[in-house]
C-alpha cells in the first residue's frame, strides 16, 4: 500500500516512472499506470490542439464576415438615400434590418465561442457600480427616447468584484431586451449593496414573462412563442449568464405577465 500511494504521488506531480521489470503484480501495476498517464497526456495534447483550432476557426469566421457585412449595411443605407418606389425601399429597409440582425448574431456568437472555450478570460476586479452602471445608460438612452420609454438610474455607492467591459456586455444585453419588449412606461436600473455581495436590478414595464418560461430564457437561442414577431436571435440573456457566472455570481428573474420583470444580477464584493 505504501508503494502505492509513492506511486500515485508521483503520477500526480508529473515525476511516475516505471522502476519494477519483473513479473509480480506490483510491477503489473506499474505498467498500467505508465500507460494510463501516457493516454492522459495524449488526451491533453488534442484537447489543447482542438482548442487552438476553434480559436483559428472563430478568428477565421470574424475575419471573412466582417467585411460582407459591413458592406451590406453600406450599400443598404446608400440605396435609402435614393429616391425609390414605395415597395423597393420596404425591401432594402427589410436587408437593411436583416443585416444588423445577421451582424448581431455573428458578433454574439463569436464572443460567447471565446468565452466558452477560454479564449478570452475574465479579469474580475473590485470597483464602484455607478461607472458601470452610467456606460450602460449613456449607451441606451437614445434607443429608448426613439420607443417614448423614460431610461433612469438610481445613484449608487455599491461596489463589487467584476470585469467592466464584459459586465457592460451583459447589462446591455438584458437592457436591449427590456426597450425591445417594454412598449410604455419606463425602464429602471439600480444597485443594492449587502455584505457578500452586490446586487443590480433592472426593471421595465413591458409584457412579461410567463413563470413557466422563467426558467428557460436563459437557454441558447430559446425564444417564447409570445415574442417571435419581435426581432431577435434568443442569444442575448445566455450570454449575460455566461459572462456573470464567470466572475462567480448569478442572475435571477422575478416577472408578472402584463406588469414587467425585473432581472437581478448578483456579484460578489
Amino acid at each position: 500500500m505504501e508503494e502505492i500511494e509513492r506511486m500515485l504521488d508521483a503520477a500526480m506531480t508529473g515525476s511516475f516512472s516505471e522502476t519494477n521489470f519483473d513479473e509480480s503484480q506490483l510491477s503489473a501495476l506499474e505498467t498500467k499506470f505508465a500507460h494510463y498517464l501516457s493516454a492522459a497526456e495524449a488526451s491533453s495534447r488534442n484537447v489543447a490542439q482542438e482548442k487552438d483550432r476553434i480559436k483559428s476557426l472563430i478568428a477565421d469566421i470574424s475575419h471573412q464576415t466582417k467585411t460582407p457585412i459591413a458592406n451590406l449595411l453600406l450599400y443598404s443605407e446608400l440605396l435609402m438615400e435614393e429616391t425609390l418606389p414605395a415597395s423597393a425601399k420596404a425591401n432594402v429597409e427589410a436587408l437593411y434590418k436583416q443585416s444588423e440582425k445577421l451582424r448581431f448574431l455573428i458578433d454574439s456568437l463569436v464572443k460567447l465561442s471565446r468565452l466558452e472555450n477560454g479564449i478570452i478570460s475574465l479579469s474580475p476586479q473590485q470597483a464602484a457600480l455607478q461607472p458601470l452602471l452610467e456606460s450602460v445608460v449613456e449607451q441606451y438612452t437614445a434607443k429608448a427616447s426613439e420607443k417614448g420609454l423614460s431610461l433612469k438610474m438610481q445613484d449608487t455607492d455599491a461596489f463589487a468584484v467584476f470585469d467592466f467591459k464584459w459586465t457592460a456586455e451583459a447589462l446591455a444585453n438584458i437592457v436591449d431586451n427590456a426597450i425591445k419588449y417594454t412598449e410604455h412606461g419606463t425602464i429602471t436600473i439600480s444597485a443594492v449593496s449587502y455584505e457578500m455581495f452586490a446586487r443590480i436590478d433592472i426593471s421595465d414595464t413591458g409584457s412579461g414573462i410567463p413563470e413557466s418560461e422563467q426558467t428557460k430564457i436563459f437557454a441558447r437561442f430559446y425564444r417564447s412563442n409570445s415574442v417571435q414577431k419581435q426581432e431577435g436571435v434568443g442569444i442575448g440573456l445566455y450570454l449575460a449568464r455566461q459572462i456573470i457566472s464567470g466572475e462567480g455570481g448569478y442572475i435571477k428573474v422575478s416577472s408578472v405577465p402584463g406588469k414587467g420583470s425585473t432581472f437581478s444580477i448578483f456579484l460578489p464584493k
